[in-house]
């Protein structure tokens, strides 16, 4: 499966909506430097998917805000 998801770095609270596009709006308290904010945005869709975090790849964006998830 093939999720569309828009990160928002450096929050307060770690939060997950879905906007009318179908695409999630992931808030992460982590910092966008050396990769942590990508490795936050795994964690939480892990456990928002309930699958392992090994199952998770960023394909697309993971230097952006908007990026494109694989799940397996």
């Amino acid at each position: 499966m093939k999720v569309t998801v828009l990160v928002k770095p450096n929050q307060k609270k770690i939060n997950v909506l879905k906007n009318e596009k179908g695409e999630l709006i992931i808030s992460v308290n982590a910092t966008p430097i050396d990769g942590k904010a990508n490795a936050a945005l795994i964690e939480i869709l892990a456990d928002y998917f309930k699958v392992r975090k090994s199952s998770i790849t960023i394909l697309h964006g993971a230097k952006g805000k908007r990026k494109i998830i694989e799940i397996l």
